[in-house]
């Protein structure tokens, strides 16, 4: 629920900062004090469009926040972890600032945001009714969702929806596999020329660099078996071989030692000098008997290296490359023979459309059911709300054969004002009093089915009055039981029913330079039956008036 309201310098607001409490709350005050700037403010933060005019004059920006209690799980702590949007545990803060040119910036819980992202976080927080733009009521998909919800077909609804989903992926599917048949048929002739050709190879993972180390072993055996042996002999076979000259200068050198104990260290490093030369040449030696001069095997070889480097240069890929290439084939060529297969395509298509239409099926039985009791309801609650010949009908509007991932239908709600007439689109027929009462019709019949916490009712009072007023005050308690619902009237009858009521003043009149503000105060007891006074009476207030009004309110305690 909105648990608190921060408004700076928007419209003739300068500063304000509204706690809100639970159950039905109702804001008076006299006709341009700014009731519905408050309302107006909130939509901002809920995504509403943003302009110059709602810059307080004078000022640089308008800011607003509005936040919101939230329940530990929900559809929107879900939604806010998915947008990387989270904030604080129990809550969520949207925020809107506007500055003098219109342009406006988005946050929510302090990270920046787009407004579609406002407006969908503020489709799970609050709905408002009445005579502005963000209201939910005119929406199709809104109108299907609260039919759906009222009805308990949300869980069937999502299934078809996944179904149709599910059987149009498999259509387009199927309608790109005719498309590109003829290259299909083409690229699989190709790719199967090549698994043959790259078969006929057989390249293996490392062979490659293996026969390139290979090739160039061979190619210069004969150097190699000579200066191997070359090196032993320069090591230790020549009359003057190095390792006889190095244990000269060690025997030399150990001599001395006993008259310069410090030449040990120089000993000891020609001593393991001497050890190393001696293992180096034993290692050449072995080398040099294990070279082969076998041009047999380096034509082979040279052969083998060939055939990969001409393989390399026809599939435009690395020799080294080419056992990878052949597996990367041989998948595709699976792929498109797989894809061939029409009638497994066809198949999978019709028991796809089959579920769909399961599903869809269901969901028009369900929804057909719910319309007609959702009209009668809603149609009777109309009744008591000052509309006594007015209709209202749920519609179930066919689509084409395909349908859609809502179903087999769209829902219309249309209303007739008036006996005789034909029901028309809510959109169309609708005034903006009628469009609040209906509003409030459906959220009496459907409150158990709405997931939305917070309700907001702007003029539902419009060109009602007497016992009307009181239904319809007493429609918005029972209503403030289940949500928080915060609603603008004139009416006393309304208002003395609220659990709390907050008083909207205007200070100022402009003139000689002077500043206006809109003021809000929450009343206390005795301020309540001053204001309800206010509402019976007028200007002048008497001790009837107040008698009426605190009769009027403990009337509303029951």
């Amino acid at each position: 629920m909105l648990r608190h309201l921060s408004i700076r310098n928007f419209a003739i607001v300068e500063s304000l900062d509204l706690d809100f409490q639970p159950g039905f709350t109702a804001l008076t005050g006299e006709t341009g004090a700014g009731k519905s700037i408050l309302i107006d403010a909130l939509a901002l933060t809920l995504g509403e469009r943003s302009g110059a005019e709602h810059v307080r004059s004078g000022a640089e920006r308008a800011d607003i926040c509005a936040e919101f209690a939230l329940p530990a799980e929900g559809p929107l702590n879900l939604w806010l972890s998915e947008q990387a949007l989270d904030g604080d545990p129990g809550g969520v803060l949207l925020r809107r600032v506007v500055d003098g040119s219109g342009r406006s910036r988005a946050f929510i819980n302090g990270h920046a945001a787009t407004l579609v992202q406002l407006r969908e976080a503020g489709e799970y927080l609050v709905d408002i009714h009445g005579q502005h733009a963000h209201q939910s009521l005119l929406r199709g998909d809104a109108q299907r969702r609260l039919l759906d919800g009222h009805a308990g077909l949300e869980d069937l609804a999502a299934e078809a929806d996944r179904a149709h989903r599910e059987w149009q992926r498999l259509v387009k599917a199927r309608a790109e596999h005719d498309i590109h048949a003829a290259s299909r048929l083409a690229e699989r002739e190709q790719v199967a020329w090549q698994v043959e050709e790259l078969g006929k190879l057989s390249p293996v993972a490392g062979e490659w660099e293996a026969m390139d180390v290979e090739q160039s072993r061979l190619a210069h055996a004969a150097s190699l078996i000579q200066g191997a042996s070359s090196a032993v002999e320069r090591l230790s076979e020549n009359d003057d071989a190095i390792s006889d000259a190095l244990s000269e200068v060690i025997a030399s050198l150990g001599g001395l030692v006993q008259y310069d104990p410090s030449l040990a260290d120089s000993v000891d490093l020609l001593e393991s000098a001497s050890a190393q030369i001696g293992e180096a040449a034993q290692t050449l030696r072995r080398y040099g008997e294990k070279v082969d001069l076998d041009p047999g095997r380096l034509a082979e070889v040279e052969k083998r290296v060939e055939a990969l480097h001409s393989a390399s240069r026809r599939f435009r890929a690395a020799a080294g490359e080419l056992p990878a290439l052949l597996e990367q084939k041989r998948a595709r060529l699976v792929e498109l023979e797989l894809s061939t297969d029409v009638a497994a395509m066809v198949a999978a298509e019709e028991s796809a459309r089959a579920r769909y239409r399961g599903f869809a099926a269901r969901l028009t039985s369900g929804r057909r059911k719910a319309a007609a009791k959702l009209s009668r309801e809603v149609t009777a609650v109309m009744k008591d709300l000052a509309m006594k010949g007015a209709v209202f009908q749920v519609n179930l509007v066919p689509l084409s054969e395909s349908g859609s991932a809502a179903g087999d239908e769209s829902i219309e709600f249309a209303v007739s004002a008036n006996a005789g007439v034909e029901p028309r689109p809510l959109a169309k027929v609708a005034s903006g009093g009628e469009l609040s009462r209906i509003s409030l019709a459906l959220m009496v019949i459907t409150s158990a089915a709405t997931r939305v916490p917070t309700m907001i009712f702007d003029e539902v009072d419009a060109g009602i009055g007497g016992g009307v007023a009181e239904i319809v005050g007493r429609r918005l308690k029972a209503l403030g039981r289940q949500r928080q619902v915060l609603c603008v009237t004139h009416l006393p009858q309304v208002a003395a029913l609220a659990d709390q009521q907050w008083s909207v003043s205007k200070t100022g009149d402009g003139s000689k330079g002077g500043v206006v503000s809109s003021k809000v105060a929450p009343l206390n007891a005795k301020a309540r039956v001053e204001e309800i006074a206010r509402m019976l009476g007028g200007l002048e207030i008497t001790a009837t008036t107040r008698r009426h009004a605190a009769e009027m309110l403990n009337a509303g305690k029951s």
